[in-house]
């Protein structure tokens, strides 16, 4: 007789395992802990094999009675169910390897190998989130263009221009990556050049007049505010540095006995170390920031910890306008 749900809900452990069948091969086995668990028992050259189909409530009573058909079919021309399940997990296994993720952080990994700096390696992996789980979770080889550009457009009109085509660009890295490691057969990347919107590019130009160029350094001399940002800000003018090198700027680079900052190929883009002549006044300076900023790895720690420098938007600007 066909089970119904109920007695399947109301089933109650004993002493001993024990079966509730349902027909054609199925049947619910109630283990003594109090585990329902569906099983469907078949034949297959003459042997008798069982097929675990999962526990009761995950699996319904519908749902094992289909899942028991399809095994059926299966045994009818001569393929194993257990046989075709572990492959279905290994290929499942396979997918989940060739994620747009997992390509992805195979890549960063690749990355961190040859050298490239920290802070590179850390807006890849930014990169990555901000593309979001699901897509990240997608067989790479399975990606349109369409696809991509519908996430790329989600951070696009959020005003974002600048981010949505440096995602675009990483993405199109991942891709090549995916394609020359035999993982993915294009990058639909390529493929949406001109579809974005660009942000009009803003330039900075250097001040070169001396009076705006004296305007500047009374300004910074006024300034009040974090010591840290103070004293990057006066030891900007003394260095042909740029402002991300400066706030990163770390006590075991700077040879106070040589007067030189020796800056490590992991932190340059060409990746090469680079040295700065100190002058006394950057000297001075330096010497001032190290009675404040004590022993912590950082020479401008951010007033939040002093294990993070000061924040990327100092001395760019230091709130000076």
């Amino acid at each position: 007789m066909a089970l119904t749900d109920t007695p399947v809900r109301n089933a109650k452990p004993k002493g001993k395992p024990y079966k509730i069948t349902d027909g054609q091969g199925l049947y619910l086995l109630v283990n003594p802990g109090g585990s329902k668990l569906w099983r469907v028992k078949y034949r297959l050259n003459g042997v008798e094999r069982k097929l675990a189909l999962g526990s009761y409530t995950e699996i319904t009573l519908a749902e094992a009675r289909s899942a028991r058909d399809a095994a059926r079919r299966q045994v009818a021309h001569a393929v194993d169910p257990n046989a075709a399940k572990r492959q279905a997990c290994i290929e499942a296994s396979i997918r989940a390897s060739h994620s747009f993720a997992s390509v992805a952080e195979e890549l960063i990994e690749k990355k961190t190998r040859e050298g490239l700096a920290e802070p590179t390696l850390k807006k890849m992996r930014w990169f990555v989130k901000l593309l979001g789980r699901d897509f990240g979770k997608r067989p790479i080889a399975e990606i349109t263009p369409q696809e991509l550009l519908h996430e790329l457009r989600k951070h696009e009109r959020r005003g974002r221009l600048d981010t949505t085509n440096l995602l675009r660009a990483f993405a199109s890295r991942v891709f090549r990556y995916g394609v020359a490691t035999a993982r993915a057969d294009r990058d639909p990347a390529q493929l949406l050049i001109g579809a974005l919107t660009t942000a009009r590019v803003k330039h900075f130009p250097a001040i070169t007049d001396p009076v705006a160029f004296g305007a500047l350094l009374r300004a910074i001399e006024d300034y009040q505010g974090d010591p840290a940002v103070i004293y990057a800000l006066k030891l900007t003018p003394h260095v042909f540095q740029r402002p991300g090198e400066i706030r990163q700027m770390e006590w075991t680079e700077v040879d106070f006995d040589k007067a030189v900052w020796i800056i490590p190929d992991a932190k340059m883009k060409m990746r090469q170390p680079h040295s700065v002549p100190l002058s006394r006044q950057s000297l001075a300076i330096l010497t001032d920031m190290r009675s404040l900023s004590g022993s912590g790895r950082y020479a401008f720690p951010s007033i939040r910890t002093r294990a993070r420098p000061i924040s990327c938007s100092v001395p760019a600007s230091g709130g000076l306008g």
